[in-house]
């Protein structure tokens, strides 16, 4: 929903605070630095947030056996996905609105994905145009799509994703319907008047249909305009980019899009936005691994907060991770340098694990490094 009322003048923030001690300390600061609405409404998913929960307690059920005597001398953290090489394997997922939390949103977590060598998912949804996100973002940029009304609409973004020089579309599937969770809807959370979607100012709304009597509001409605597989396949033969499907939890899906010749996809829910009480996204990994073959990229988001939390989705079949609601929290406190600073924590934080788990490369990230086990989720002040 829109507001009338612009979001009010923000000091930029430009240093890291001394309260910074690992990554997920960005997510304890961040209620400092952004109004409290829409805190609820980053913070907050769907529903009740029962899958924003199971993403994180999903992590906790895992625990990394500590190795003995290994020569890690030569580790280092660069990953090979679909043919092209990474610097390492914590990619920025596509957030929309971010001038949420930063006057300057999308620009500033560009220019820190650049200087990190991260590879940044710019989102259809941004607050800045794709092609300035792509001007200040590194080589490594995707863009992620949503399917617009009309084919024209969607073939324009996709023309325009290729011409900024963005390396994969990455086709959100799984968030046709998006309801608020009761924590935003209570904080009263409504999109500041000046935060909107610039890539889409030029698209021409969808028409909406009346519906006829014992029509439903959702299923003749709102679903009425959803993409099918049909819509998926006519994707396929726009683009020279790799395609990526964004929204997969259920194996048989994923064995579909492999088959369609999808590039890879990336297991997720969302973040917990899109259905709530669907699996964590951790949870779903491993039986999507088993199902389309060691070879098949897969690409992972929702719930980390750690290098830990990365290793244990790499232990479990993900070639490369996506950080999303962390994301936000650093922008806030501080800006590109505090997305940097984030993802150098991250980094390091993982570095740490395979260092004390005997794993050099991330390929030698295997499920025998972690058991089964319930650790249980510390709620106190500090999460290091």
């Amino acid at each position: 929903m829109t507001s009338s009322i612009a979001s009010p003048a923000r000091p930029l923030p430009n240093r890291i605070p001394p309260e910074i001690l690992c990554a997920q300390d960005y997510e304890l600061l961040a209620p400092r630095c952004m109004e409290l609405p829409s805190h609820d409404y980053i913070a907050g998913g769907c529903g009740r947030d029962t899958t924003v929960a199971a993403n994180r307690s999903a992590f906790a059920r895992w625990a990394i056996y500590p190795r003995l005597l290994r020569d890690l001398t030569t580790g280092h953290t660069r990953v090979t996905i679909a043919g092209k090489g990474y610097a390492h394997p914590v990619f920025l997922a596509p957030v929309a609105f971010q001038k949420l939390v930063h006057p300057l949103g999308e620009l500033e977590t560009a220019r820190a994905a650049q200087v990190m060598d991260s590879c940044m998912v710019s989102s259809t949804l941004s607050s800045v145009r794709l092609e300035e996100i792509a001007a200040a973002a590194g080589p490594d940029r995707w863009f992620q799509l949503y399917f617009q009304p009309a084919q024209e609409g969607t073939r324009d973004l996709v023309k325009r994703a290729e011409d900024a020089g963005y390396g994969a579309i990455v086709v959100t599937l799984d968030a046709t319907i998006q309801i608020p969770s009761m924590r935003a809807l209570r904080s009263g959370f409504r999109m500041p008047r000046d935060c909107v979607a610039v890539n889409l100012r030029d698209e021409t709304p969808a028409a909406s249909a009346p519906l006829g009597s014992g029509q439903s509001r959702i299923f003749q409605g709102v679903m009425r305009t959803a993409p099918t597989w049909r819509d998926l396949e006519w994707l396929l033969t726009q683009t020279r980019l790799p395609v990526w499907v964004k929204g997969v939890l259920h194996p048989e899906d994923a064995i579909a899009l492999q088959s369609m010749g999808v590039t890879g996809v990336v297991v997720s829910n969302h973040g917990g936005r899109s259905l709530d009480g669907a699996p964590a996204s951790l949870d779903a990994l491993p039986a999507i691994r088993a199902a389309v073959g060691a070879s098949f990229p897969l690409l992972l988001d929702s719930g980390i907060r750690s290098g830990a939390d990365i290793f244990k989705a790499l232990a479990l079949g993900a070639n490369a991770v996506l950080i999303g609601r962390l994301q936000l929290y650093a922008l806030s406190v501080a800006g590109a340098l505090g997305v940097a600073h984030m993802i150098r924590l991250l980094l390091e934080e993982l570095e740490v694990c395979m260092a004390l788990a005997g794993c050099a490369t991330v390929p030698d990230i295997r499920p025998d490094a972690l058991i089964g086990h319930h650790i249980p989720v510390d709620h106190g002040h500090s999460p290091c």
